[in-house]
């Protein structure tokens, strides 16, 4: 009896992995409303804490939305290839962690003043290919209507975030952009663009506000 139920559990082991693999990625479109509403649940739970240490915050977006982000493949599109090509590995790695660290930032003030006014995805769209784009429509404060549209792409079967379009701001172009022009000023100096990329993503964030408004 003791042998047949250790078989039994033997096979029942080998067998776990398979049927892991049979559980299906989620879609694009279940990956964007599913990050959205764990993202919007966490953030009315812990709002006024997250307000008093932002750090806590980032580390929260970097839990919940940092899995979901195809940070290599956006970090390299950002230096594109004349400067990614010159980076080392350990370049390309403090870089991916600083553009995840500027993107939260990126978004991080705006979430903390959300109140719930209104964020809906919009319906599914073909996803037969390796890239598709989920569309949103967020209500700001004052009432205005914004849609978003998040680019993804399948990487090792999984759907990855790879871009995003604010209100028609380009986040994408709008860092590339912003990284060129820091290489220029910092004399095509790789380590210093890098380290300084929090203040870049500062000025991207000032320039979209303005073009918002």
């Amino acid at each position: 009896m003791i042998s047949t139920l250790r078989r039994g559990l033997l096979v029942l082991l080998a067998a776990l992995p398979l049927v892991a693999n049979a559980v299906a990625a989620p879609s694009a479109h279940e990956l964007v409303q599913d990050t959205t509403t764990r993202l919007l649940a966490d953030l009315a739970a812990n709002k006024e804490k997250y307000k008093q240490d932002p750090q806590d915050f980032y580390a929260a977006l970097n839990s919940i939305v940092g899995p979901v982000v195809d940070a290599e493949g956006i970090s390299k599109s950002i230096m594109t290839v004349k400067y990614s090509r010159k980076a080392t590995p350990e370049q390309m790695k403090t870089f991916e962690e600083n553009f995840k660290k500027g993107l939260f930032q990126f978004y991080g003030n705006a979430l903390l003043e959300y109140n719930n006014q209104g964020i809906v995805v919009d319906p599914a769209k073909d996803e037969s290919g390796d890239r598709t784009s989920v569309g949103m429509t967020v209500k700001g404060s004052n009432g205005a209507i914004y849609p978003v549209s998040y680019t993804l792409e399948k990487i090792n079967g999984e759907w990855k975030l790879r871009n995003v379009i604010i209100n028609g701001i380009n986040i994408g172009k709008l860092f590339r952009d912003q990284f060129a022009d820091a290489m220029q000023r910092n004399g095509n100096d790789l380590d210093k663009t890098i380290n300084g990329w929090a203040g870049e993503v500062a000025k991207a964030k000032e320039s979209t506000e303005k073009q918002t408004q």
